[in-house]
Formats: C-alpha cells, sequence, structure tokens
C-alpha cells in the first residue's frame, strides 16, 4: 500500500502520550455490544473483557513511550483514515445524495476511555456509537500480525476501514437500530443480527479497498490478497478452531471465514452500499 508521504486526517485524537487513565469504568448497552464483538473478533473469551470493562479497578501508570514504531503506526492510520474520509464523501454524494461526515478515531496505549466503557490494548479496536469515535491501540497490528496470521499494511488498513464501515452504519442509522432489537432479543438471535451487523460492516469496508484502487491507485500488488486473507484469519470459526476449540455456531458474533470472504468480495465487485445489506439477505 502506498501511504509514506501522503496527506493524513485531521481528525486522530492521539491520547497515546497522556497514559489514558482507567483501563476500564462501567458499561452497559452499546458497550457491552462493543466488548462482546472484540472478544470474538480477536479470539478472547469475552467474559475476560468483561471483567475489564466492568471492574472499574485498572488503572493506567502515568505516561507511556512513544516509539518511533508507534509513530509511524500512527502516521499510517492517520493516512487511511483520511483515505476512507475521501472514499466516504464521494460514495455519499453518489450513491444517497448525502453529505458523509467523519468519525474521529482515538489512538491510545495501553489504556483508554471511552462512553461505550473502557479500552486496553487486549480489548482490540472497537467503534462506539455514542461518541462516533473508533478506538485503536495500534500494537493490535502486531497481534494481527503475530496472533492471527493476517500481516501486511493493507491488512492493518483494512481493520481501520471496518471500524470505519461501522461509523457508515451509524450514520445510515442502521447500527442504532439495530442494537436496540438486540436488546429485546434471545442470545442467539442477538449474535445473529451482530453478524449480520459485522458482514455489512465488511462489505462496506471493501467498497473503500475498491474505490482506493480505482481512484486513490494507492494498491499495490498483493494488497487485495492481504485484506482477504485477513478476513479469512477472522472468522468466528477460524478464532475458535486456532484457540483449540471446538467451533460453536450459536456463539457467532462477526461470521465464518467463508461467510467473510463472501461478503468481502460482493463490496469488492458491486462498490455499492445497496449490495451490502445483510439484514435482508437469505443466505449469510
Amino acid at each position: 500500500m502506498k501511504w509514506q508521504g501522503r496527506r493524513g486526517s485531521r481528525n486522530i485524537e492521539d491520547r497515546r502520550k497522556s497514559g489514558g487513565g482507567k483501563a476500564a469504568g462501567g458499561i452497559g448497552g452499546v458497550g457491552l455490544i462493543a466488548v462482546l464483538a472484540i472478544g470474538y473478533f480477536m479470539g478472547v473469551d469475552p467474559a475476560t473483557l468483561l471483567n475489564i470493562a466492568g471492574g472499574g479497578q485498572t488503572t493506567s501508570s502515568g505516561p507511556v513511550e512513544i516509539t518511533q514504531e508507534d509513530q509511524e503506526r500512527g502516521t499510517f492510520v492517520s493516512v487511511t483514515l483520511r483515505d476512507t474520509e475521501v472514499i466516504w464523501t464521494e460514495v455519499f454524494k453518489q450513491q444517497l445524495g448525502r453529505t458523509y461526515n467523519p468519525a474521529t478515531l482515538v489512538l491510545f496505549k495501553g489504556s483508554t476511555q471511552s462512553p461505550c466503557g473502557g479500552a486496553s490494548g487486549a480489548s482490540g479496536p472497537f467503534y462506539c456509537p455514542a461518541d462516533k469515535k473508533a478506538y485503536l491501540d495500534t500494537s493490535f497490528f502486531t497481534t494481527m500480525s503475530r496472533k492471527l496470521g493476517a500481516s501486511g499494511d493493507f491488512a492493518a488498513a483494512y481493520v481501520v476501514a471496518h471500524e470505519i464501515a461501522h461509523h457508515v452504519q451509524n450514520e445510515m442509522g442502521t447500527l442504532g437500530e439495530a442494537n436496540r432489537a438486540r436488546q429485546s432479543m434471545s442470545q442467539g438471535d442477538s449474535n445473529r443480527v451482530s453478524v449480520m451487523i459485522e458482514l455489512q460492516a465488511d462489505c462496506y469496508s471493501v467498497i473503500w479497498v475498491r474505490y482506493a484502487q480505482e481512484k486513490l491507485k494507492t494498491l499495490e500488488r498483493g494488497d487485495l490478497g492481504e485484506a482477504i486473507n485477513a478476513a479469512k484469519q477472522i472468522g468466528d470459526d477460524t478464532l475458535q478452531r486456532n484457540a483449540g476449540q471446538q467451533p460453536n455456531p450459536h456463539t457467532f458474533t462477526h461470521g465464518t471465514s467463508a461467510q467473510r470472504q463472501k461478503w468481502f468480495q460482493r463490496g469488492f465487485n458491486t462498490a455499492r452500499m445497496d449490495q451490502c445489506d445483510t439484514f435482508t439477505a437469505q443466505n449469510l
């Protein structure tokens, strides 16, 4: 991916030098949903994350060191975020006749807080609809490469694009409607709606890939393969199998590897938001 020397976004909130404050606090509503989704995204037991997010006991030790690698990752995320802003501004205008209002992306290191609850490096990236911000500890890119088998700068860019896709869902009203419906559902039905949310975000995020290829000319050979591999490696069945567990479809919250690759390909082939409607699809 061609990103060095390119312009970054102004919608970056860098909390890394401040140490982040408490790693956890009270959590409920969309925050609970976010933590459950994060757990399955990373292959981490959600109960562990709920203990982190609900206990309110863990605090940071003050300012943290920002390494050269941290600086580079921050610049990379900023450039990727701006690309999403350029592309979604165009997509909203062309396909919806609407104005796109960009999200803010919060960079943190170690821990931070959000209206959806506390976050730590272990909880992975997430989007909080309450403040319309995406949260990312860039050390997650190392986790992707070393533990999830999804390496490469474009795979990392795909993660940023996926969280911004949740913001797109929020702007459309889809995310709020789906999350409200989940509150009155059984756990199994709620998980199924979560899968629909995540697969739609996959589809939306790959509209970004298609536009980045055609409009921005930033893709290089092998980039698309990196993103497809990332979609495969973070399928619920693959994560559970790699964690030594028997895949349990009733607990899936993001979709199988095959489903994530399917909606990835659909978004790339069509580059249309109306083709990413997972909520009315007969087969996910």
